[in-house]
């Protein structure tokens, strides 16, 4: 953290700028803002000024266009759309605006709590290039193991480690892009513009909880612009919150039967479902900006941490396996002392068996082990059973920055730097390592993972005329991924497993020595791109190509096609076609991980082992060395821009071949658990099967977004409406059927909803400003549940008045009804009363008030800046 601390505080002398006016090259940032566009300005809540043209700078080199005149289709969300709302990460926020948008509140997943999967258009999260301020963000450590199906085994990056106070727009370009910007943008592109004020301040207080009286949370935020020379800008933003977990769980029935039973140590519920703990969640964003003479220097920085607990499965006295029982519950599983001491199998301590009947073990056996030095059973500690509790510390940060400047014949050149890095050191505790026996410790250290991305680049772009621009330019960048070795405990095969104890800390085994490492990739690509502008303005037309080259891959080249007709001065068409692909990570090359998880058809808890596609033992089922994933992109849409109403609607089309996913679940044989032991996976003797990522699948995802907004005159203008709409369809059209089974399919092609929209109204009733919002979810497949669920309506209110010319306070509910998703019909087997996969808050009403505050601040020359 000191080291990061202190590259913050040396860029801080150095910091950003951009060049007014002037359109960079790769993955461009918008120059700093004049004082007449600060001046618009207002609290939220406040008078609305009038509606202005968004001006964006994601998907060409050229200048900065509008979104209704570019070539692709592109949605802003502005700062206003995110603020406005009760939800505490960003993430969770655009969900709301953006209906392409998925991501789930992951009650039991393993380390997906600690950061969520979230996908456009049905597509893993890794499908999506993240950028901020038009720089590649680097990725998460985390590797989604049980993600819903469609985000099982994606690496992307964590966005919820950026505040909504530091955003000044949120750019979403709804089109494959890897010949632009490179791996990874096949769904899209979601690009974060950072606040780049010269002055003023805002400041926020938000707090809230569910209608059932849990989830309580409150983050405090502040942004403050200052001055950096005569033309530049440094601007800090900072946010602290913390949230309180909920529960939406039914007591379990094996748990109900023990309390019937008269055991009288079983918690109600004994499985808790819900969302995590999230304490001290701090997040830092510096965004800066200088020019010193003809050169710009820029950049921006971030620093946050986070630490998430949740629970897993609840481990039965009676009947979890290597824990309490080898036999189903049969017989307890009882420990010699004397074996483990000698490692002789022969009964040594003589300890007796002790039978189960209808929930009870027979008592005057259990009362001797116990009372016997040489003999235990894990009853003695944890006799109503146990819940492991699981989370992890993540800790962010980056440095970005660069030089920008324009030769004497006009060519625009940047080079530029990032670094970046995102670790999650992992906790687990109330759990053993049963193979240790009585001297187990029940907090365990298992590990870290960490993830490390640094790059370099030159672009650079030159406008011929007013009708040719043309880009070009190259990078370098390196991606590093490192397993950080567990507590001995957490790991080791302790003296007991031999008599059917497991091994390793239970529910989320520790990383051994052979499991630990650190491995990395580079890779450098070439780009070049021209747009033409007909002479009348009517069209506009643009080519991009992209060459790649991978140390462990090879080399692709990607090329895209799109272009734009006016037909009339409100009506256009525009359509692309473009190849893409994304190169397996490092992480998903080389991790293990061993995830718990509830089996509906054998009404139990498996363990399942995840192990890279070389091992010998995913070897012997077909795997192999990864390739990269590889896609087309097809699009054709609308639009119509008139005075009060402007619409537009684009098909697209993904055919995504070589897909990388994880694989169906294999059974082990014993010499495939031996093997594994072999290669680093100490608790393979614990796994009733095993997946590995494979490239034995392609998939077509089809769709239509629609986009319509609509300001009626007859309202005074103080009104707006605004309709956003997504329909995607995914088909898998050929796999392996030896590596991806039929359950797999129907993952894929079902677990997100086909069919969603929202429907926003704004308005003004005076000074009050009011806000609606009617939004329909999907049907959606649960693999967990081997159900579908039906869709649902949510409605959103909030409120809004200001308090002289700087505050104002909003009050608001989310899910006003309280509407929740179907309950599950099976739902005392796990616990789980919902869907573990709901495409939205599964929590219910959700009410919340948020204080904002805009400080004007006089400037020097005695004028006032908001």
């Amino acid at each position: 953290m000191s080291a990061w601390v202190l590259l913050t505080l040396i860029f801080c002398l150095l910091r950003p700028a951009a060049v007014q006016g002037q359109a960079p090259g790769d993955e461009q940032m918008r120059p700093a803002r004049s004082a007449a566009q600060v001046n618009a300005q207002t609290p939220s809540g406040g008078p609305t000024a009038e509606p202005v043209e968004e001006i964006v700078v994601v998907g060409t080199r050229a200048r900065p266009r509008t979104v209704i005149e570019s070539v692709v289709p592109i949605d802003v969300i502005s700062s206003d759309d995110l603020v406005g709302q009760g939800e505490a990460d960003i993430a969770d926020r655009l969900r709301t605006v953006l209906p392409s948008y998925n991501v789930n509140a992951q009650p039991v997943g393993d380390a997906a709590r600690i950061v969520r999967p979230a996908g456009l258009r049905g597509l893993a999260p890794d499908h999506t290039l993240v950028l901020v301020n038009g720089r590649r963000r680097h990725r998460s450590a985390i590797i989604t193991w049980l993600g819903g199906g469609v985000a099982d085994g994606a690496q992307g990056p964590d966005i919820s480690v950026i505040p909504s106070i530091a955003l000044r727009q949120v750019e979403v370009l709804r089109d494959g892009a890897s010949a632009q910007y490179g791996s990874d943008a096949i769904a899209g592109v979601l690009n974060f513009l950072i606040r780049d004020d010269t002055s003023g301040s805002s400041w926020e207080l938000r707090t809230g909880r569910f209608l059932a009286g849990d989830g309580g949370t409150y983050t405090v935020s502040g942004n403050l612009g200052l001055p950096y020379g005569q033309e530049g800008f440094a601007n800090l933003s900072v946010e602290y919150g913390n949230t309180d977990d909920t529960s939406r769980s039914v007591q379990r029935a094996d748990a109900a039967a023990l309390v019937s039973s008269g055991n009288a140590h079983v918690a109600d519920p004994a499985q808790i479902w819900g969302s995590p703990q999230i304490d001290d969640n701090f997040k830092f964003w510096g965004n800066f900006g200088r020019v010193f003479d003809t050169v710009q220097l820029y950049g921006h920085t971030n620093y946050a941490r986070r630490r998430v607990t949740g629970g897993f499965f609840f481990r039965n006295p009676n009947t979890r396996a290597g824990v309490f029982s080898v036999d189903a519950g049969k017989t307890l599983l009882i420990g010699d002392a004397l074996d483990a001491r000698d490692g002789i199998l022969d009964g040594s301590a003589g300890c007796p068996q002790v039978p189960v009947a209808n929930g009870v073990p027979r008592q005057e056996d259990l009362t001797r082990i116990l009372s016997d030095p040489n003999c235990f059973s894990f009853q003695e500690r944890f006799p109503g059973g146990f819940t492991p509790r699981f989370g992890g510390e993540l800790a962010d940060a980056s440095v970005v920055g660069g030089l920008r400047g324009q030769s004497s014949a006009g060519m625009v050149w940047d080079a530029h730097f990032s670094l970046g890095s995102n670790a999650v050191d992992f906790f687990i505790f109330n759990t053993v390592n049963a193979s240790l026996g009585p001297s187990t410790p029940i907090d365990f250290d298992p590990g870290l993972y960490r993830q490390q991305d640094i790059g370099i680049g030159l672009d650079l772009s030159y406008a011929v005329n007013e009708r040719i621009h043309v880009a070009g330019g190259g990078e370098w960048r390196e991606e590093d991924f490192k397993i950080g070795l567990g507590q001995r405990e957490s790991w080791e095969i302790g003296p007991y497993a031999p008599q059917g104890f497991s091994a390793g800390s239970n529910g989320f085994p520790g990383f051994s020595p052979i499991a630990a490492g650190q491995w990395d990739r580079g890779n450098y690509a070439l780009y070049g791109d021209v747009e033409l502008r007909g002479d009348s303005g009517r069209w506009t037309a643009a080519a991009a190509v992209r060459f790649e080259d991978f140390d462990n891959f090879g080399a692709t080249t990607n090329g895209k096609l799109a272009g734009r007709y006016q037909l009339t001065q409100a009506w256009a068409l525009r359509g692309s076609a473009s190849s893409g692909f994304r190169a397996p990570t490092p992480g998903q090359q080389n991790a293990f991980n061993v995830s718990t998880r509830y089996d509906v058809q054998l009404m139990e808890l498996v363990n399942d082992g995840i192990i890279p596609s070389t091992s010998r033992v995913a070897e012997l089922r077909g795997g192999r060395l990864l390739e990269p994933e590889r896609s087309i992109n097809y699009s054709l849409g609308t639009v119509v821009a008139g005075e009060a109403l402007s619409f537009s609607a684009d098909y697209f089309r993904i055919d995504l071949s070589d897909r990388l996913a994880l694989t169906q679940s294999f059974a082990l044989n014993p010499e495939e658990v031996e093997s594994l032991i072999a290669e680093g996976v100490t608790s393979a003797r614990n796994l009733q099967s095993f997946r590995f990522f494979t490239n034995d699948f392609d998939t077509t995802t089809q769709g239509i977004d629609l986009v319509a907004t609509y300001r009626p005159a007859s309202l005074g203008g103080g009104t707006t409406f605004s309709l956003l709409y997504n329909y995607t369809d995914t088909d898998v059209t050929q796999f392996n059927p030896d590596v991806v089974d039929d359950e797999r399919i129907r993952q894929l092609q079902e677990a997100t909803p086909g069919t969603r929209w929202n429907l926003t109204a704004h308005h003004g009733l005076g000074r009050w400003r009011v806000l609606g919002r009617l939004s329909y979810y999907d049907d959606w497949y649960d693999w967990r549940d081997a159900r579908v669920y039906s869709g649902e309506h949510l409605f959103d209110l909030e409120a809004s008045y200001p308090f002289g010319e700087s505050a104002a306070l909003s009050i608001g509910v989310q899910n006003l009804f309280d509407n929740r998703p179907e309950e599950n019909p099976n739902a005392a087997a796990a616990g789980n009363r919902y869907s573990a996969y709901a495409p939205f808050n599964y929590n219910g009403a959700f009410y919340y008030f948020r204080i904002h505050y805009n400080r004007a601040w006089r400037s020097g020359n005695g004028s006032i800046v908001p």
